[in-house]
């Protein structure tokens, strides 16, 4: 199964606790299929006491999310769409938006 997302797109959650937020892509985990999304499926998690954390404590990170559980928000038309490939003239494989035809990558 291929990887449509990519680091910085504008995704939306589609399933989950936090369906319909969306935000900006920090990390794609290919191997586990999952994307981690900025200051979304967010959760708790015990720190120890550490050089730059003097105290420790309860902070909160973002979780990974599954890519199944994620769609592209095209920067055009501003909607959820599914990413078509396509190869232009001068044989450069680009995403497209599968809506409005726009160019998802930047050549």
């Amino acid at each position: 199964m291929s990887i449509r997302v990519k680091k910085n797109d504008r995704v939306t959650i589609i399933n989950g606790k936090d369906i319909g937020k969306s935000g900006k892509i920090l990390f794609v985990n290919k191997k586990k299929m999952s994307v981690i999304i900025e200051g979304l499926n967010m959760v708790k998690k015990t720190r120890r006491p550490d050089r730059q954390n003097q105290k420790g404590g309860i902070i909160d990170i973002e979780a990974p999310v599954h890519i199944s559980n994620v769609m592209i928000v095209c920067p055009k038309c501003s909607k959820l769409v599914k990413v078509k490939k396509k190869e232009l003239i001068d044989g450069k494989n680009v995403r497209i938006c599968g809506k409005c035809g726009e160019i998802l990558d930047k050549v």
